[in-house]
């Protein structure tokens, strides 16, 4: 980046909102190329011996479910009820990964915030960026 915008001018004190407008823009910029590359990054989760996979972008959304064929009964609804608890932990496990992979990408433009919420706010943000 630019110089410290609060550094002084001349020796006369104050600040430059040039360079402060520079900072700003390329953090925009840093952050908007982050969120893109999040929203291209594919994560998986897995239960059961890979009898449920999840696939969930690195903003979290639910991409797909692939279940391998015999895993459950479709007669039986105890079984179906089983299925619905194992989508479930897959997902869990594939939004873990992709709330990492933000905190991991955006933590550091946000000054440390990722993973622990906003500084100064009670209970943080709960860990995650607004994904």
């Amino acid at each position: 980046m630019t110089q410290n915008p609060f550094e002084a001018l001349g020796g006369a004190g104050g600040f430059d909102m040039n360079a402060l407008l520079e900072q700003a823009q390329a953090m925009q910029a840093t952050i908007e190329s982050a969120q893109k590359q999040l929203a291209e990054t594919v994560v998986e989760g897995s239960v059961a011996g890979g009898a449920v996979t999840v696939k969930v972008s690195g903003v979290g959304d639910l991409l797909g479910v692939d279940i391998t064929p015999g895993t459950v009964d479709g007669a039986d609804a105890e079984s179906l009820a089983d299925l619905s608890d194992l989508v479930v932990a897959a997902y869990r496990e594939a939004k873990a990964q992709a709330d990492q992979a933000a905190s991991d990408a955006l933590g550091p433009l946000a000054g440390g915030a990722g993973g622990g919420g906003m500084p100064g706010m009670p209970g943080g943000a709960g860990g995650q960026l607004g994904f």
